[in-house]
């Protein structure tokens, strides 16, 4: 036997290529289950607690681990070990790759556990960081304090499952990843309806629920990569070639591939000042936007990184073109059509979903405001998640830091200037235009670069999608009663009214690109 022959032996066999249109159905099912037990859980949260202040109490909890969730797990660590990890699994043996994965688990939980034991003491300083508004009421910033060291081991728990869901995803293993947040979903609502006696309110319940959500996702995802021969052993080595690039990538990429979630802090941050219960209508409204964002915009940048960083390795060009013009092209038929519609039934969606119990007529007004804000954002926010790995993939991520500050000084420009006239409503209207410079830049970097070449037939596209939206503005505007009249019907009538209106207006705006000539089989990505 040849040395080469032995070599292909020891050789990690590539993942298994699925079809990035199937791959990405399955995580949008996937995901969609998630949000809606999302939104469940949102109506329960709603009921027990409204937008007072032990709702905003709760938010800043539970807001403070996910958005360090974000930076350390699905945001920023996952754009810089998935590239690196694609090119051990292209290039690499098998027992190189289980090593990088053993030194990465054990850096990464080495760290976080020593983070998160710091954070639990210095709770009261997080929060005044992250709500300084909240000193103004004692009471208030006491509950916070204690709901958030229950909270905050959440983001090692969660950290470690993205991790293992990182490995997943790698190897084409959407579904279990993209299935693991219903259980964050199922723990809150069980936590809320069960243990709010036990624990003494509402609010501290929903915190144990975290907690026990965090567990639960771990302990799902580690017999799959078993199963898969991929389950790692925590051995700390910081000194790992993998691992230090790792790092090199990790350190902007926790900037840059987050500052929409900076944003959204940035909004609470300021709305800890304004009108007691400011914090729960920035939350409710982006609560609906993201349900868009992730069972569509997050979707596609799931299946799209790794297969850009494997075509990265291999120096496809061309097909590393194709894909991200077409996840451009897929941003844009869902995100326009989800944005306007959130614009147009803003009222009638946060009625039928969340005007029950502690939740009134006027925390409907206020959180309507700010979802048609943050609505205005969508197609930025999605186009965000699809052109970013454009650079993660090429493990670039200088470029997309440095256009990440660019945005946040924009925002906080525009946070400024409208504060004062929109209150909680600027806040969310801040984000919005912030984020489009973000998508703006990144998309003008891409092509300067040369990595983004758009393909033919985007003129008739486009004249294809104002179409259809057109004809489904008319009909949701045409169809949709006033809002008293919403407030007025029974929870039976607001379903079935929203229900009819969400499904005549996809259903127009699908029929309208079918009759423009749009078949399904051009939605799929060029093989």
């Amino acid at each position: 036997m040849s040395t080469s022959d032995s070599a292909k032996q020891t050789q990690e066999p590539a993942p298994k290529q699925r079809g990035i249109l199937g791959s990405g159905l399955v995580v949008s099912a996937m995901t969609f289950l998630s949000r809606i037990l999302g939104l469940a859980r949102d109506i329960v949260i709603a009921t027990l607690i409204g937008a007072g202040g032990a709702a905003d109490a709760f938010f800043v909890a539970f807001k403070i681990p996910n958005f360090l969730r974000r930076l350390f797990a699905e945001g920023a660590f996952n754009q810089a070990f998935i590239p690196v990890l694609a090119e051990y699994a292209e290039n690499k043996s098998r027992a190189e790759v289980k090593r990088l994965n053993n030194a990465v688990a054990g850096c990464l939980g080495l760290s976080l556990v020593g983070l998160s034991s710091l954070a639990v003491l210095a709770a009261p300083l997080l929060v005044w960081v992250f709500a300084p508004g909240f000193a103004n009421d004692p009471e208030k910033q006491a509950v916070t304090v204690d709901l958030l060291r229950i909270t905050f081991p959440y983001l090692l728990l969660i950290s470690l499952t993205a991790f293992a869901g990182s490995i997943l995803n790698t190897y084409n293993r959407f579904a279990i990843p993209a299935f693991t947040p219903v259980l964050l979903n199922v723990s809150l609502i069980a936590s809320a309806v069960f243990l709010s006696s036990w624990a003494g309110s509402s609010a501290e319940a929903l915190a144990w629920g975290v907690l026990i959500a965090g567990i639960l996702q771990l302990a799902f995802q580690l017999p799959f990569l078993a199963r898969e021969g991929l389950l790692p052993v925590p051995i700390p080595d910081w000194k790992h070639s993998g691992v230090r690039r790792i790092l090199k990538l990790m350190a902007p990429a926790l900037f840059g591939v987050s500052v929409s979630q900076i944003n959204l802090l940035l909004d609470t941050l300021l709305a800890s000042f304004l009108t007691d219960g400011s914090v729960g209508w920035l939350y409710y409204a982006d609560r609906l936007v993201e349900l868009p964002l992730g069972v569509f915009g997050i979707a596609i940048a799931t299946v799209i990184l790794p297969t850009l960083s494997r075509q990265h390795a291999t120096a496809d060009k061309e097909k590393f073109s194709q894909l991200l013009d077409w996840a451009v092209r897929m941003v844009l038929l869902i995100g326009l059509p989800a944005a306007l519609a959130l614009v147009l039934l803003a009222e009638p969606l946060l009625i039928t979903l969340f005007q029950y119990g502690a939740m009134t007529a006027v925390d409907v007004e206020m959180s309507a405001l700010a979802l048609r804000a943050y609505a205005l954002g969508l197609l930025a926010f999605m186009l965000i998640k699809v052109l970013a790995p454009g650079y993660f993939a090429r493990q670039n991520t200088r470029t997309p830091v440095t256009i990440a500050i660019k945005a946040m000084t924009a925002n906080m420009v525009f946070n400024l200037i409208l504060i004062v006239p929109l209150a909680h409503a600027g806040l969310a209207l801040a984000t919005a235009a912030s984020a489009f410079l973000n998508a703006g830049l990144l998309a003008r970097g891409l092509r300067k670069e040369g990595v983004l070449q758009w393909m033919s037939g985007w003129g008739r596209f486009a004249l294809q999608i104002s179409f259809a939206l057109a004809l489904m503005v008319g009909l949701l505007i045409w169809f949709s009663p006033a809002t008293s009249i919403w407030l007025e019907w029974s929870i039976t009538e607001r379903i079935l009214r929203l229900a009819l209106l969400v499904i005549l207006g996809a259903g127009l705006y699908g029929l309208a690109l079918l009759a423009t000539g749009v078949r399904p089989r051009q939605l799929k990505p060029s093989s």
